[in-house]
């Protein structure tokens, strides 16, 4: 029987008709668009493989994703962590490894749901903030952006501390973050797969476009500190499927934004060449892992170690 490769998608038509085709060309595999219906707790994936495009907006298959790995499957990208990170984190971690990001400063929420008792609720929080030593440290011109968004939802350019107050005031329940603004020469956008495979590509993100540049479009040694800092963030985020973003300043790449394991594919705005540079480099590695039965299941997961003999896989 050939091992069977499951892709979760939403509104996108180019990556998975053409990763499905390419895969199917491969003997011993055979790749669709997975079916999810109820989830017993004695769940088994039929699936050797999933890959995970989607469930970033429907619950149901992130809290499904979790069993397929406990069944042994391998999920691209690992629903343990994803239902866990934010990108203030990453941002924290990305700085312990030695990559340069802005200065960032995490905000406590501007307003909260009505259940809370701000008077009892909210008394470990310090009130009112220092906003001056917040703005001393980040400066202006400064970006003020949710803490877990995505998209370029809800991002603010500010200059001075009363634009930063009347754009703070919209934000409501949402936590935000005030970094530092990159004043760019080059802008760079990689695509990332299986924590190895890495394709550097400029990026507008004024007009939000990719833009192709067969020549090139930087330095052999700024391009070599890309690709290894693009390497150490999606390997310590455990990150098979991510697009990791740099803002180049005086030669210096700042990691912008980097926690997107669910990253846009689509032929229509990835462009021709690099579109087919995914599907390939994609398909490759999840034949990989399907025909060496590799399983999200690792060490690092504590309940793993009890699992029956054979059951673990292969982290």
């Amino acid at each position: 029987m050939p091992e069977r490769i499951g892709l979760l998608v939403g509104w996108e038509q180019s990556f998975p008709k053409a990763f499905i085709e390419r895969v199917n060309r491969e003997p011993g595999v055979v790749a669709e668009l997975a079916k999810i219906g109820g989830t017993s707790e004695r769940f088994e994936s039929p699936y050797r493989v999933l890959i995970d495009r989607i469930s970033q907006e429907i619950q149901h298959y992130r809290f499904h994703l979790k069993h397929a790995a406990l069944s042994g499957c391998y999920v691209i990208n690992d629903p343990f962590w994803w239902s866990a990170d934010d990108k203030m984190f990453g941002y924290a971690m990305t700085a312990k490894i030695g990559i340069a990001i802005p200065r960032t400063v995490m905000l406590p929420q501007k307003d909260y749901i009505p259940a809370i008792d701000k008077q009892r609720s909210l008394r470990n929080l310090e009130y009112p903030l220092d906003w001056a030593e917040i703005e001393k440290y980040v400066g202006f011109p400064a970006v003020l952006k949710p803490a877990d968004g995505g998209g370029w939802r809800d991002v603010y350019i500010v200059k001075n501390h009363e634009e930063l107050m009347r754009a703070y005031d919209q934000t409501t329940t949402k936590v935000m973050m005030l970094q530092e603004f990159i004043d760019f020469d080059n802008y760079i956008r990689c695509i990332c797969v299986g924590r190895q495979e890495i394709l550097p590509i400029k990026y507008d993100p004024k007009h939000r476009c990719y833009i192709h540049t067969p020549d090139g479009f930087m330095s052999k040694a700024l391009e070599e500190r890309v690709l290894e800092d693009a390497f150490k963030i999606c390997d310590s985020l455990g990150y098979d499927m991510n697009s990791v973003e740099f803002a180049v300043r005086d030669g210096v790449p700042y990691a912008i934004d980097f926690t997107n394991p669910a990253p846009d594919m689509s032929i229509d705005s990835i462009l021709e060449p690099h579109f087919k540079w995914c599907v390939d480099k994609m398909a490759t590695f999840a034949i990989k892992c399907a025909k060496e039965g590799k399983s999200s299941l690792g060490e690092h997961y504590r309940f793993s170690r009890y699992l029956p003999p054979g059951q673990q896989g292969k982290g």
